[in-house]
């Protein structure tokens, strides 16, 4: 049979490989590193996580990433288990510990014999055999080439951002409390998963000022793309307005401050437990442009980490991302316009969760095209079973209304060809006897 290589060993890379070759189809695993480095990974393992360490909600009844945590649960996912496996207490969140989560990751494809992964960097596209893109945003120079070479530079997007981290033993907990907000979690370690500063309103205007003031870095040429709302840098959420990251990443809703349990905080600034011994903690939220010296004089205004040490500076590298909207022959194929034609899993679409949930639709598609059956189209589906159309499907993202700027139920009937109640799909078919 012949074997479905896939180029990107990341989660929707691992993800596929998993699925594929669950399926009885060989899969020849591409990575580039760690011969070939970026400025974001640390190592050379499979699925290493780079930007946050959660996979956002994990309610499966109530928010539509808990749903798609479960739907992959259930088609046996490998990156769902192994996040099961090292998980964090994060409240209502899925929160891993990254590096013990990659190295799971990556002794699980290695253990696997259909899986054989190949070391070294694929600079051009594939001629013959069945290929799976999976190069996500940090796509070495050369291949991000060929990729532009056929889908044309206007489909190319360059925008993320990381969050801070700091050491937990600098933090004053005589002003931060542990709290998950709403007190979210089965457990106590749960409901006790952030460590919560507060702020007074003079101290959080103070910040604000600061925050414009601050030195930032700029886009290189080219580097033109608008940021991505789900993931914006918190100097330019001030700059849309004072109050913004009190509404947003600093809401102080939910929360008592157990040292003042009368006095409601201003705004809140959350820390979010990085690794399993608990000695970092990210600042949830944080991703800034900000210049690292800028980011110390500025993170220490926050009360409780006055006197933090970051362990690991934010910042906003320059990443390339499909606007597969420009890109695919069909506006719900994972297919590249191309001979031969490619499959492309988790680069056009920004978050983790979308990334592994690429990785369980691309392997369905490398498994027919290892079986002669060709690629066939991928579709997500909202909770009530029509087709689902993600932001970079149907154009730039500031061209949707905010709603639909991120996957989340869609109320019926609202402007969409009406379908069946369950499209005809392994996962659908789970949700649909789930819910029977």
């Amino acid at each position: 049979m012949e074997p479905v290589h896939i180029i990107g060993a990341g989660l929707a890379g691992s993800e596929a490989a998993w699925q594929i070759a669950r399926a009885g189809v060989p899969v020849v695993l591409h990575e580039m590193r760690p011969a070939v480095e970026t400025f974001a990974h640390k190592s050379g393992d499979c699925a290493e996580m780079v930007c946050s360490n959660s996979f956002r909600s994990d309610d499966d009844v109530m928010n539509a990433v808990g749903q798609l945590h479960w739907e992959m649960r259930a088609a046996g996912g490998l990156i769902m288990a192994m996040a099961d496996k090292h998980k964090l207490p994060a409240g209502g969140a899925l929160a891993v510990d990254r590096e013990a989560f990659s190295a799971s990751v990556t002794a699980a494809l290695k253990a696997e014999p259909l899986i054989t992964i190949q070391p070294g960097e694929i600079t051009e596209l594939p001629t013959t055999g069945n290929w799976i893109v999976a190069t996500g945003p940090l796509t070495s120079d050369a291949l991000a080439g060929a990729i532009r070479g056929i889908t044309g530079s206007e489909a190319l997007a360059f925008f993320d951002a990381i969050a801070p981290i700091v050491h937990a033993d600098t933090i004053d907990m005589s002003i931060a409390w542990e709290q998950s907000r709403y007190d979210k979690g089965e457990t106590l370690e749960e409901q006790r998963a952030y460590i919560n500063c507060p702020m007074t309103k003079d101290e959080y205007e103070a910040f604000i000022d600061a925050l414009l003031a601050a030195d930032k870095t700029e886009f290189h040429e080219g580097e033109t793309a608008g940021y991505f709302d789900g993931c914006l840098p918190i100097e330019v959420m001030a700059e849309r307005g004072r109050e913004t990251l009190r509404f947003g990443p600093m809401k102080p809703v939910g929360l008592t401050n157990v040292h003042k349990p009368d006095e409601k905080a201003y705004a809140v600034v959350q820390l979010r437990r990085d690794n399993a011994l608990g000695t970092l903690y990210n600042i949830v939220g944080f991703q800034t442009k900000m210049k690292y010296g800028a980011q110390t004089q500025v993170f220490r205004m926050i009360p409780g980490p006055a006197g933090c040490q970051l362990c690991a500076s934010g910042w906003h590298p320059p990443q390339q991302l499909l606007e597969f909207a420009h890109v695919a022959g069909r506006q719900d194929a994972h297919e590249i316009a191309a001979e031969p034609p490619l499959c492309r899993s988790g680069d056009g679409r920004r978050g983790l969760c979308r990334k592994r949930r690429d990785g369980s639709a691309g392997g369905p598609d490398g498994r027919r095209a290892g079986q002669g059956a060709g690629p066939c189209a991928a579709r997500l589906y909202d909770l009530d079973g029509r087709a689902g159309q993600p932001h970079h499907r149907r154009g730039r993202g500031q061209d949707l209304p905010a709603d639909e700027r991120e996957f989340r139920p869609v109320p019926p009937g609202r402007g969409r060809p009406q379908r069946s109640p369950w499209p005809q799909g392994p996962l659908s078919r789970l949700y649909a006897a789930r819910q029977g």
